[in-house]
């Protein structure tokens, strides 16, 4: 519809939308605060004057009503309300910071920098311009964390209002929007804001499937609604008879969560059997609310039995977002299972507005809260901002969705942690060393190795060892961010030490074949052999990847004056992929191995998705055609998976200078005290070699056995063979294979 207004009417509209933000909000204003709102109103009206959204609207509609979110459904202070109204103001107009800064103050200024920092990137030629976006919207999490909530509201109100843009642009700002908006939205505890946005993701990224299930949900919201009544009817009576004051609301899942419900589960929207749940919002003194929330339990369960697997209760451990609630599905009227949420007002309150509630009904003396908890966790996420940006936020994501389980120190403290956390997550999340010198747990007495997965009620003790250091396999299996960036820092900082082992071995090589290195030398070397930067020669020259008749080839090649001529020309056009400018060992990815053991097999790419090196991907096996390949958000992922679960393979692309794999060594020899001693002194003194399994047996004055190791690669294998030679006693180490 066209906009039509004179400018007389918009004059009356922009002073009736100011008038509607003050009269809602959340919080109380005095006339201190409402003078502060009114300057920075006054100043956004101005600034903004010129200025038109795409709707032909005048700009200021959105800063009131960005403003306006922030006011009434996040429930921020004056100072949030006042950013929000200056939010664009730096960036679109003639103001500057130190202007806002002199006009209210370095709070506002504060926040409304961290708002402009996040519009205002550098645009870098490369693939992650999103990713990097996002780290440096993140990043402001450690300055004040309503610069997230304030960008949160400006998103909604973008959603809100896109029907004007190109269809890219919709999809484009749609996908952000369910990649990291609503995923922040749930994680700060505002429930109803992360369900609109995902709920307006859908409408733009998937039309025809939105307004499919709004015309169902539409035609079944008066059947609904006489549910909803009749169920209420029935306890209503039990529950005045208690003197309980209350309210009974239906609440209707949202279309997002339908549509997610239908494709996890593989169903259709008619098969969804909890599509709304029933709450009951009952008014209670902050001491009495627990035992009024099971009070008002044993009332819907004495009139309706119910599925004892689906008990939930969040009021005794609140979830880490704040979330507070009693969740329990009954068989209600009609042969139907219905949810019941019970939850007190205070509840109420926190799960519609999240954290801003929170700190209304907090105690001075109240433990800090799930925010300030959360917020100190998510700064292990912060602390490493060199990594690589698509990490950054992948690993920052990890905190964002996941589900919880409990578990319990061996002090009997309980500790949080994600779904599919393990024994060595737990460790991490003790302390960073706990973790990288963890070798395995005791849960529940019993002995259990690191990649053990954990449940809700475990108790966890760790057990360390000093000479345990990190291997990149343990990636496989941690889930918490915090876990991820400790490991991805000392594998860093060991990759460092071998490529200086490396740089100095590289020396030593060229100079034995009449070569000094020099920075040309390392140029010609990392494009030789296709690597991106000086750190990643040394690094596979420190682990032995690169081997002395490749240098050789690489020798005989530059020597070759031809060669050398085009290489300079092809150079010159490449030279910033030649020239080192990161220090950082990059992944190469070259192989692809399947299963626990991390087989090489034989395999196709399968044509519907196509996956590239790096991809996230799984295999598998087909009746005549081999293992296909295909990537873990391939389309047809999902019925593979549900229809065909035993021929999916665990797969994933690997650099395989970095991997490390598992050899036996049969050792045979004259017995003597002490050799066992010797022979795995030898091997932890190798660099990067651990021991797997030690078998030996010694019998008059002979001795053999076996020694599992895991290795990077054939040459360190050699290494080590020949160093237990060396032994005194030891007659023959061979490599022997399993068949």
């Amino acid at each position: 519809m066209a906009y039509t207004l004179s400018i007389e009417e918009e004059n009356k509209e922009i002073a009736r939308r100011y008038k509607d933000l003050l009269k809602g909000a959340y919080q109380s204003f005095t006339p201190a605060d409402k003078k502060e709102i009114r300057k920075a109103f006054d100043i956004a009206v101005e600034a903004h004057s010129s200025q038109r959204r795409k709707t032909g609207e005048p700009y200021i509609y959105h800063p009131i009503a960005v403003a306006k979110i922030v006011a009434y459904e996040i429930g921020l202070d004056t100072t949030s309300i006042v950013a929000a109204l200056l939010h664009d103001v730096v960036e679109d107009t003639d103001y500057t910071l130190e202007d806002i800064e002199r006009l209210f103050g370095e709070n506002v200024a504060r926040i409304v920098n961290g708002l402009t920092k996040i519009s205002h990137l550098k645009k870098e030629q490369n693939a992650s311009v999103q990713a990097e976006n996002f780290r440096k919207m993140l990043l402001t999490l450690n300055d004040d964390v309503r610069v997230i909530l304030i960008k949160i509201a400006d998103r909604l109100h973008n959603m809100q209002t896109m029907d004007a843009m190109p269809q890219e642009k919709q999809v484009k700002i749609s996908s952000e929007t369910l990649y990291i908006y609503a995923p922040l939205a749930h994680r700060l505890g505002l429930y109803n804001i992360k369900s609109e946005l995902e709920n307006l993701g859908l409408k733009y990224t998937e039309p025809e499937v939105y307004n499919d299930i709004l015309d169902k949900i539409t035609q079944s919201t008066e059947e609904q609604n006489k549910y909803i009544e009749s169920f209420s009817n029935i306890i209503k009576e039990s529950l005045n008879n208690q003197g309980f004051e209350y309210t009974i609301k239906g609440r209707r899942k949202s279309i997002y969560s339908i549509r997610k419900k239908m494709l996890t589960q593989g169903v259709t929207y008619e098969e969804i059997y909890d599509k709304f749940a029933i709450r009951i919002i009952y008014k209670s003194i902050l001491k009495n609310e627990k035992f009024d929330a099971w009070k008002i339990y044993s009332i819907v369960t004495d009139t309706f039995i119910p599925n004892p697997s689906r008990l939930r209760d969040w009021i005794s451990q609140p979830k880490s977002t704040g979330y507070e609630s009693l969740h329990i599905t009954v068989m209600g009227p009609q042969g139907k299972w219905v949810e019941v949420q019970i939850r007190s007002e205070r509840m109420n309150e926190i799960a519609e507005k999240g954290y801003a509630a929170h700190y209304r009904y907090k105690n001075s003396n109240e433990r800090e809260s799930g925010l300030d908890d959360w917020l100190n966790k998510i700064k292990d996420s912060l602390e490493n901002p060199d990594s690589n940006a698509i990490d950054f936020v992948e690993d920052f994501k990890l905190n964002l969705y996941a589900k919880e389980i409990f578990v319990f120190t061996p002090g009997g403290d309980l500790k949080a942690l994600p779904k599919n956390a393990t024994a060595l997550d737990f460790a991490f999340s003790i302390h960073t060393q706990v973790g990288m010198n963890c070798r395995g747990a005791k849960i529940n007495g019993k002995l259990k190795p690191i990649s053990h997965v954990l449940n809700s009620g475990d108790q966890v003790e760790i057990i360390t060892s000093a000479s345990q250091k990190p291997s990149i396999g343990w990636l496989d299996f941690v889930v918490t961010a915090r876990a991820r960036t400790r490991i991805k820092n000392a594998l860093k900082e060991n990759q460092k030490k071998i490529a200086e082992e490396g740089k100095e071995i590289l020396v030593r090589k060229l100079r034995h074949l009449k070569i000094t290195l020099s920075e040309s030398v390392v140029n010609d070397l990392v494009s030789y052999f296709k690597l991106k930067t000086s750190l990643d020669l040394f690094y596979r020259v420190g682990s032995g990847s690169i081997e002395n008749s490749q240098l050789k080839e690489f020798i005989a090649q530059r020597n070759n004056s031809f060669v050398n001529f085009f290489k300079k020309r092809i150079k010159r056009k490449n030279k910033n992929a030649t020239i080192p400018d990161k220090e950082e060992v990059t992944d190469n990815y070259d192989s692809l191995v399947f299963g626990k053991e991390e087989e090489r097999l034989d395999f196709k790419i399968s044509p519907c998705c196509n996956p590239i090196p790096g991809d996230k991907v799984f295999g598998f096996v087909t009746i005549n055609d081999g293992i296909k390949v295909h990537k873990k958000d391939c389309p047809n992922a999902i019925s593979m998976q549900s229809n065909y679960a035993y021929r999916i393979m665990t797969a994933k692309w690997i650099d395989s200078t970095k991997q490390e794999f598992k050899a036996i060594l049969k050792i045979y020899g004259e017995d003597h005290v002490g050799l066992v001693n010797e022979i795995t002194q030898i091997i932890s003194k190798n660099m990067n070699v651990n021991i797997h399994g030690l078998n030996i047996s010694g019998h008059d004055g002979i001795f053999e056995g076996s020694i599992t190791v895991s290795v990077k690669n054939k040459s360190q294998l050699q290494k080590l063979s020949d160093s237990i030679k060396k032994i005194e006693g030891i007659d023959t180490v061979d490599r022997i294979y399993k068949h």
